[in-house]
């Protein structure tokens, strides 16, 4: 740690956008009324059609506006901004959603959770609903029997519950501070996820490499993706059916869980097409049965038409 005594680390933000201007504006407004001064922003422009990266530029000058060149997804995108910030000298990437706002003191308490850690190899802070500033979305990620990802504390009103910093298998994708070391020893993002479990991942792939993934719930964000209602599509179906066990396969799930897994998939399946009530459900059993197919013959990337 001696190398951190006569400065701040350098944190590089990493906001990828497609199509959300506005959102990824008042992203960038709530970084530049943070705490932390050593800190620059890098956004990844996914071929936006709505203005976004000329409006980055006027508002905030100094970011770094990187044009992706091809969409390679969550992960893939994201890597592209990474790798610039490692290139860059960062000491710790922030890899934040278009559609959060953070707190004023909310870098600042990342990174010093991340460095009176020296095992932390990623941070995350306290996630709140956006529509309902003072309800928890996410309080860290929890893995069940059969490695299926639950959100910590999700819809619960914040009555102190989380005050203590801890260990947590996995955080929310929506905002991670990763330690560049840590990048470097243990990789990048898993392009072939394309998105959806790609964050959980890569926790766990951290955790197996010996670095402590750590929620800060003296952190806040505010993130708008995901309300109490939201509902899925069929190709968030698909994603996270082809992609939960492409996880399961990277990290060595033991058998009992792809036994638990394999057998819910096909509870699942099963009731979608034969039970009256779940008719509506038709369009995801098929995506299920897509993503299940495309994972056993290996196809990756981007859900197929």
């Amino acid at each position: 740690m001696d190398q951190y005594v006569n400065r701040q680390p350098l944190v590089i933000a990493v906001i990828l956008n497609t199509n959300r201007r506005d959102d990824t504006l008042a992203c960038l407004a709530s970084l530049k009324r943070g705490t932390y001064p050593n800190l620059r922003i890098v956004v990844l422009d996914n071929a936006s059609t709505d203005g976004s990266a000329d409006a980055v530029v006027a508002a905030c000058p100094d970011v770094n506006v990187i044009a992706l060149a091809e969409n390679r997804g969550y992960a893939g995108n994201n890597n592209v901004g990474i790798t610039a910030a490692l290139n860059a000298g960062a000491d710790w990437v922030l890899v934040l959603n278009e559609d959060v706002v953070v707190a004023p003191n909310c870098v600042e308490r990342l990174v010093a959770a991340g460095e009176s850690e020296p095992h932390a190899g990623v941070v995350g802070p306290l996630v709140y609903h956006h529509d309902e500033p003072e309800v928890i979305q996410s309080a860290g990620v929890t893995l069940g029997d059969w490695w299926e990802s639950h959100h910590i504390g999700q819809d619960e009103p914040d009555v102190g519950q989380f005050a203590q910093r801890r260990t947590v298998q996995a955080l929310s994708g929506c905002a991670l501070l990763v330690r560049a070391v840590a990048i470097r020893e243990a990789g990048l993002l898993d392009e072939r996820f394309f998105y959806y479990y790609e964050e959980t991942e890569w926790c766990l792939r951290m955790a197996d490499a010996g670095w402590k993934i750590v929620h800060e719930p003296g952190a806040h964000i505010w993130h708008k993706g995901v309300q109490r209602d939201y509902r899925p599509t069929s190709s968030v179906t698909y994603y996270n059916t082809r992609n939960h066990f492409l996880m399961m396969s990277n990290l060595d799930a033991p058998p009992a869980a792809w036994a638990k897994a394999w057998l819910q998939t096909a509870r699942t399946l099963v009731s979608w097409s034969i039970k009256p009530r779940w008719r509506h459900m038709r369009e995801h059993r098929d995506a299920m049965l897509q993503g299940t197919r495309d994972f056993l013959v290996g196809r990756w990337g981007m859900r197929p038409s």
